[in-house]
């Protein structure tokens, strides 16, 4: 596929390319006698497996890992914050869909992973995120230690351009992670709000 010129529209471009590979690498899995409810919209993980742990900057101010999480759903996605429209998108549609959860919302935690440690500061991380919702938390690091929690998670991260207005082409798929730690589902870049609604209830359930 031949990718436009344009930088931004190459970051669009990839991140749906990579969504399809992605949903097409997590197998479905459909539990004998489910029906509609009971089945996740997003690709789900046959059989699931424990998330990869980490350990990185949080935009709170904190260490963050997966395992201060167990006991809430996590939503765990990729980008960075000069992101034209990807990521604004995946963020804005992730606090639809919390809104839309009620008084569960407080189980679910969203953790954004940057793509781009040179301009995401933790300090940035954390006003770009209060802008699409609060209880968001954004994670940075050494250019190692995220590229090794993108190789555990299979995704990719490309500069595209130079100077000050580089881009990066990055997997826009969002990691679906249950109360007890476990990779269950991977949701490609593009479903509405209500299909996050649907399958982090099954998560709380």
């Amino acid at each position: 596929m031949i990718l436009p010129s344009n930088p931004r529209l190459r970051i669009v471009a990839a991140g749906l390319v990579l969504a399809l590979l992605l949903a097409g690498a997590a197998l479905m899995h459909f539990a004998p006698g489910a029906t509609g409810s009971q089945v996740m919209k997003a690709g789900m993980f046959s059989p699931p497996r424990e998330a990869p742990g980490f350990s990185l900057s949080g935009s709170d101010g904190s260490e963050l890992t997966l395992a201060r999480f167990r006991g809430k759903a996590v939503l765990l996605t990729f980008g960075f914050t000069h992101c034209a429209a990807v990521c604004p998108t995946t963020l804005a549609t992730l606090a639809q869909a919390r809104s839309g959860l009620g008084g569960a919302a407080g189980s679910v935690q969203v953790i954004y992973v940057t793509v781009d440690p040179a301009r995401d500061s933790a300090g940035h991380m954390r006003s770009y995120l209060a802008a699409f919702d609060r209880s968001f938390i954004g994670a940075t690091g050494t250019p190692e230690m995220l590229a090794s929690v993108r190789q555990n998670y299979g995704v990719t991260a490309v500069k595209e351009g130079s100077g000050p207005d580089y881009a990066m082409a990055h997997t826009s798929s969002i990691f679906l992670i249950d109360r007890a730690g476990t990779l269950r589902a991977v949701m490609p870049y593009g479903h509405p709000a209500s299909d996050f609604v649907h399958d982090i209830k099954l998560l709380l359930a």
